[in-house]
């Protein structure tokens, strides 16, 4: 048997800000962006490269709209890895992304927690290179 993850739904407010933190400040592609009714789209965005994407689910009720920003109870939720550790957090300084930690080295990589647009928590890795 073959499974993988291939996405991870994400409540959030509104379509359209949520896309645009995601393309212009981290820098996904959009994916796709598919209108299935009236208040709901099919929105789906990736860092360039990756198998696993998010889908983009707007909340539509008060126990939705509760859990934006918190929907692991404000531990960190998602892990975006990078080749280029500085060259992304510097990137991500200058538009103003705030990190909730500072850059630190661990056994496993280079890492600093920030925050998306919501205010979940997100891990910026870039892992060691294995020999």
């Amino acid at each position: 048997m073959q499974q993988r993850i291939a996405h991870i739904s994400l409540l959030v407010r509104d379509y359209d800000e949520a896309i645009d933190f995601y393309t212009n400040k981290l820098g996904f592609g959009l994916v796709e962006d598919t209108k299935m009714s009236e208040t709901k789209r099919w929105v789906i965005v990736s860092p360039r490269g990756s198998d696993c994407s998010l889908l983009l689910a707007k909340a539509k009720n008060e126990e939705q709209i509760k859990a934006i920003g918190n929907q692991t109870g404000g531990r960190v939720f998602l892990f975006l890895h990078t080749d280029d550790f500085w060259r992304d957090y510097n990137r991500l300084i200058e538009l103003n992304i705030k990190f909730v930690k500072p850059a630190t080295e661990q056994e496993y990589g280079t890492v600093a927690v920030f925050e998306d647009l919501y205010g979940n928590l997100w891990d910026l890795v870039e892992p060691i290179k294995k020999l």
